[in-house]
């Protein structure tokens, strides 16, 4: 039975100022390595063969953070967007342990449009605290110039059912490393989660959300 994990990244320093990123690119927080060191004991013991990551730059350095406490394999960072996989870094030396990041625009955030780069309590003041967050959480409804939920499943789950679960069901482990509009989206497919269901799902900065697969249906493992 195949495994799927699903890894949220680190706490960014935008997500420290309690700033919207979305699709703006931003580094770490300080105190990632803290974080990246407990979620690497986890990992190492999981055998899963294939990565995919969101383009932004928090995802990917999450990983590299992450794997800089797994001493026995090396992330190959491969672009697959437009056509044959283009490498794009590689840490480590050794080619034994090597393990393919396939690095994806498709797996990014969901996009907050003009709300991106400035603080979440200033818009509250300024649009209403439901407001924001019916633009955080709603399946159906965008912030100016950003997406809805239904956006981004639109782009996500198309590009998982083609990469990531074809994988899958080939038998092999797949691990995702991504924002949380674009892996909330990914479980509302997983779970047949309703509108209501995804409006509510939280996953904290650094989760680790598992399923098994077994060629037609997933659960979920607590």
């Amino acid at each position: 039975m195949a495994k799927l994990y699903l890894q949220r990244h680190l706490k960014s320093q935008w997500n420290l100022e309690n700033r919207f990123a979305g699709w703006v690119d931003n580094p770490l927080s300080k105190d990632s390595n803290i974080v990246a060191e407990k979620i690497a004991k986890e990992l190492e013991q999981i055998s899963f063969s294939k990565v995919y990551s969101s383009a932004l730059f928090r995802n990917m350095d999450t990983i590299a953070k992450i794997f800089d406490f797994i001493p026995t394999r090396y992330p190959v960072f491969l672009h697959v967007d437009g056509g044959k996989p283009q490498e794009w870094a590689k840490y480590g030396n050794a080619s034994e342990n090597e393990i393919p990041v396939f690095v994806s625009e498709k797996l990014n955030e969901r996009s907050y449009g003009e709300l991106q780069g400035f603080d979440k309590t200033v818009l509250m003041k300024k649009y209403g605290e439901e407001k924001i967050h019916s633009w955080r959480r709603d399946y159906n409804e965008a912030p100016p110039g950003g997406e809805s939920g239904k956006d981004v499943y639109e782009r996500v789950v198309p590009f998982f059912k083609v990469f990531a679960e074809k994988d899958l069901k080939e038998g092999k482990d797949v691990l995702i490393v991504a924002s949380h509009g674009s892996l909330r989206v990914i479980m509302k497919y997983l779970e047949n989660m309703t509108d209501k269901d995804f409006g509510v799902l939280e996953l904290p900065f650094g989760a680790l959300i598992k399923y098994d697969f077994d060629g037609k249906n997933y659960e979920k493992l607590q």
